[in-house]
């Protein structure tokens, strides 16, 4: 069965800089959209960023663009996503989450358990 497993969360001061995985087992398809999203205490969940496999193609929330990079290794069947300039705000369980299309909206099929990122 599929399985998206996140690591690499922590805690990190304000302006540093932290990257999260996750790996992807059980997976058919070989190119689909993937996400990460992340919720923090009394808030709903947001989508940070997403990249459909088979081009690359990246998406981005406003308030991360240009301090995150999402990216995947297709070899390696892993997602990533690295942040820099890291806030407090910022601060939230990040999930990841994958699609049964490389169209990167609708309903997310898939997701991890999530991993901690605190910055303070």
């Amino acid at each position: 069965h599929v399985q998206l497993v996140e690591s690499g969360g922590g805690s990190v001061q304000a302006g540093g800089s932290l990257r999260v995985s996750c790996a992807v087992s059980g997976y058919s398809y070989r190119e689909y959209c993937m996400g990460w999203f992340r919720q923090a205490p009394g808030k709903e969940r947001e989508g940070v960023a997403a990249i459909d496999t088979g081009d690359g193609s990246t998406y981005y929330l406003n308030s991360v663009e240009g301090r995150f990079t999402i990216s995947h290794d297709n070899a390696k069947n892993t997602l990533y996503l690295q942040m820099n300039s890291l806030k407090p705000e910022d601060t939230a369980i990040y999930y990841c989450a994958a699609r049964l299309s490389r169209r990167c909206a609708g309903s997310w099929a898939y997701w991890g358990q999530g991993t901690q990122v605190t910055v303070s």
